[in-house]
C-alpha cells in the first residue's frame, strides 16, 4: 500500500510537471503570435504568465521580453494610462530586478512626465549595474543638470568658504563634540570634513534622491562609505534610534539660500536641531 501511495504522488507531480510544460509552450507560441499581430498588451500578459511559470526561462526570452515591455509601455503612455504603465515596469523589475535596459528606460518615462528626482534614481541605478551602458550614464547626467543647482559648483569651488567651514569643524571636534549630524549634505562635503577632523560618529542626511546618490558616489570615491551613513530622508524625519543610535553633539548644515525666507525653513531646522542635537549640561 505505502508503495502504491509513493507511486500515485509520483505520477501526479510528472502530470503537474507535463501540464506546466505545455502550458508554458502553448504561452509562448501565443506571445509570439501577439508580437506579429502588434498585440503588445497581450503578448506582455502571456510573457509573465511564461516567466512565473518557468522562470528558468529567464535568460532566454529576455530580449523579447524587453522589446515586448517597450512597446507596450509606448501604447500605455500615448493612452495616458500611466499607472497601469508604472506597474508594468514594476512586475518586470520584480523578475528582473537587476537590469539595467529596464531601469533605464524606466527612468526615461519618469524624466518624460516630469519625475526628474525619482527619474535620476533609475538611471544611476543603471550605471550602477553597467558602468558602460552609455545611454543610461547619459541620461543621468542630464537629470542631474536638471536638479543640481548651479550655485553648487560654485560653492564648491569656493576655496575661502570650504577652508572657513573646515576649520571651524576642525574646532568643534577638537573641543569634544565627537558625533556629527550633516542636514542636507549634498555632495557630503562638510560630513567628510567633519570625518578627516577626527569625528567618531558622522551622519548626513539629504531628502533630493539625486544629490544623495551624488554624495554616496563622492564618499564612496573618498573611501569614507563605511565611516559615514547617508540618509535619504529630511531632517525632521531622522528617528532615534531608528536612524541614528543617539543625539549628536554637532550640526554642520549650509542650507541657506533665497528660499530660507517665508518658507519656514528657519522653524524647521531650529525644531531638527532641538531634537537631534545634544543638549548642554
Amino acid at each position: 500500500m505505502p508503495n502504491s501511495n509513493a507511486k500515485l504522488h509520483s505520477n501526479h507531480r510528472v502530470g503537474r510537471e507535463a501540464s506546466r510544460r505545455e502550458l508554458v509552450s502553448r504561452s509562448l507560441q501565443s506571445a509570439q503570435h501577439c508580437l506579429e499581430n502588434q498585440d503588445f498588451g497581450t503578448a506582455y500578459a502571456h510573457y509573465l504568465l511564461v516567466l512565473n511559470l518557468a522562470p528558468e526561462l529567464k535568460t532566454t526570452v529576455k530580449e523579447t521580453f524587453q522589446f515586448t515591455l517597450f512597446k507596450w509601455a509606448e501604447e500605455l503612455d500615448s493612452l495616458a494610462r500611466i499607472q497601469d504603465l508604472f506597474n508594468c515596469y514594476e512586475q518586470a523589475l520584480e523578475l528582473y530586478p537587476n537590469d539595467e535596459v529596464i531601469c533605464n528606460s524606466m527612468g526615461e518615462h519618469l524624466f518624460r512626465m516630469g519625475f526628474r528626482d525619482e527619474a535620476a534614481g533609475y538611471f544611476h541605478k543603471a550605471v550602477k549595474l553597467n558602468p558602460d551602458f552609455a545611454d543610461a550614464r547619459e541620461n543621468f547626467y542630464r537629470v542631474a543638470n536638471w536638479l543640481v543647482e548651479r550655485w553648487h559648483f560654485i560653492m564648491l569651488n569656493d576655496a575661502k568658504r570650504n577652508l572657513t567651514y573646515l576649520q571651524a569643524i576642525e574646532n568643534a571636534v577638537h573641543s569634544g563634540s565627537k558625533s556629527v549630524l550633516d542636514i542636507g549634505t549634498g555632495t557630503g562635503i562638510l560630513s567628510m570634513f567633519a570625518k578627516k577632523a577626527g569625528a567618531s560618529f558622522v551622519y548626513a542626511c539629504e531628502l533630493s534622491k539625486t544629490m544623495y546618490e551624488l554624495a554616496h558616489d563622492v564618499v564612496v570615491a573618498n573611501n569614507m562609505e563605511r565611516e559615514i551613513k547617508l540618509l535619504h530622508l529630511k531632517s525632521l524625519d531622522i528617528e532615534i534610534p531608528k536612524d541614528i543610535p543617539e543625539r549628536v553633539s554637532l550640526v554642520v548644515t549650509e542650507t541657506v539660500d533665497a528660499g530660507l525666507f517665508g518658507e519656514g525653513i528657519v522653524e524647521s531646522l531650529i525644531h531638527a536641531w532641538e531634537h537631534l542635537l545634544l543638549q548642554p549640561k
